[in-house]
């Protein structure tokens, strides 16, 4: 949903909550403090009655909107400026669209890359397994120029999984060992139903003993042998460091996780028309 269409369907504060209502509650109020149905519509207020625990409540308690002092529809049009930019908006160009201040634009986007969560599904068929590094400085040498791109440098480690013609998944690392590699993997496939496709790093070597498992040697210079690739995963990776490296130019370590998140869930939904109302649901599930 583009900017347009959140102006001409969300003209007032009254039509975001009933838009929240319905995607949380879908015409039954349930109250957030005792779960009873027994509830009274106070429309003058955009409020309800709990009959059970005399209690009054909106529909942005324990949501992700919850305390919040801006008006919905800003929210609704920092949503729709987050899932528009392909590369990814920052804080102050956000702050700039919606007029709020950097720290609330920031605050805003933490709160909303939390709803923006993986469905949990596992992955099948042909799935892809690559690292990449990202932030920090390699080693470099006397004229300046970086030695090394990867492992042995003080960058971040990510690593990503691919369902081909699917979803992806990605998450940092403190370490790319087959042990961190096999937790990360034993999460999101589903071993059984799925060939696992990677480059030659050794890391990978022992996955041939617990999944149906294909290389591509790259040490070699061989980047396609049939459907042998990882190609899939490889051009994620180049959205992701173009959108650090234009949008926000340096992450904290602390937040990568949020930021990589939300690239994966964009991604994910790139063909969904219904990716507005999705996170809208996830937002007012999730606390």
């Amino acid at each position: 949903m583009n900017l347009i269409e959140i102006f001409k369907k969300f003209k007032t504060q009254d039509d975001c909550i009933a838009h929240l209502e319905k995607a949380r509650w879908d015409g039954c109020p349930v109250c957030p403090y005792c779960q009873s149905t027994k509830t009274t519509s106070l429309k003058k207020e955009l409020r309800h009655h709990c009959n059970s625990c005399n209690t009054h409540f909106s529909v942005t308690v324990n949501t992700i909107f919850h305390n919040t002092k801006l008006p919905l529809q800003k929210w609704f049009l920092a949503i729709s400026l987050i899932l528009n930019a392909k590369k990814g908006i920052s804080s102050r160009q956000l702050s700039r669209d919606i007029e709020v201040n950097k720290d609330t634009a920031w605050s805003m986007q933490m709160r909303i890359r939390k709803a923006m969560s993986d469905d949990g599904k596992w992955m099948t068929g042909i799935v892809e397994m690559d690292e990449t590094y990202i932030g920090g400085k390699g080693r470099q040498n006397k004229d300046g120029m970086p030695l090394k791109r990867g492992r042995g440098t003080n960058k971040t480690a990510v690593v990503g999984i691919a369902e081909r013609g699917g979803k992806i998944i990605a998450t940092k690392h403190e370490r790319v060992r087959f042990q961190d590699l096999k937790k990360t993997a034993e999460k999101n496939i589903d071993f059984d139903n799925a060939t696992l496709m990677t480059d030659d790093f050794k890391g990978y070597i022992p996955f041939k003993k617990i999944v149906k498992h294909e290389t591509v040697n790259h040490s070699a210079k061989e980047y396609v042998n049939g459907n042998k690739h990882t190609n899939t995963i490889e051009g994620f990776w180049s959205l992701l460091k173009r959108g650090i490296a234009g949008q926000y130019h340096w992450l904290s370590d602390k937040w990568l996780n949020q930021y990589i998140q939300e690239f994966c869930f964009k991604y994910n939904n790139r063909e969904n028309a219904n990716v507005f109302d999705l996170l809208i649901g996830n937002m007012v599930k999730c606390v």
